[in-house]
């Protein structure tokens, strides 16, 4: 069974960092893109960032460029979203995705909670 398991959420303070981290069980990690997406208060769920971990090619959304960056660790089956110069509209919880690149299934992590205020 596939499992993903967010961590690193938090309280932090405008132009603050956090890293999330996302640990993918029970299948090949190498098969899959991973996806960061939030949801905000009222909002629409948004895809965040996306990685094809075999490889390492990176795709991000406009709101993020420049401060988050999606990262992978292979050895430990583990997806890294490090956001810096955090601002309060950056609030929201993060989830973790897997989508299979060959068959298109996909699963998601639990939701983490971020929140930016001073």
């Amino acid at each position: 069974q596939v499992q993903l398991v967010e961590s690193g959420g938090g309280l932090v303070q405008p132009g603050g960092s956090l890293r999330l981290s996302c640990v993918a069980s029970g299948t090949i990690f190498s098969d899959y893109a991973m996806r960061w997406y939030r949801q905000g208060p009222g909002n629409q769920r948004e895809r965040v960032a996306t990685i094809i971990v075999n490889g390492g090619r990176t795709n991000y959304g406009d709101s993020v460029k420049g401060r988050f960056t999606i990262s992978t660790d292979n050895a430990k089956d583990t997806v890294y979203l490090q956001m810096n110069s955090l601002k309060p509209e950056d609030t929201a919880d993060y989830y973790c995705n897997a989508v299979h690149r060959l068959v298109g299934t996909q699963y998601w992590g639990q939701g983490i909670q971020v929140t930016v205020s001073s």
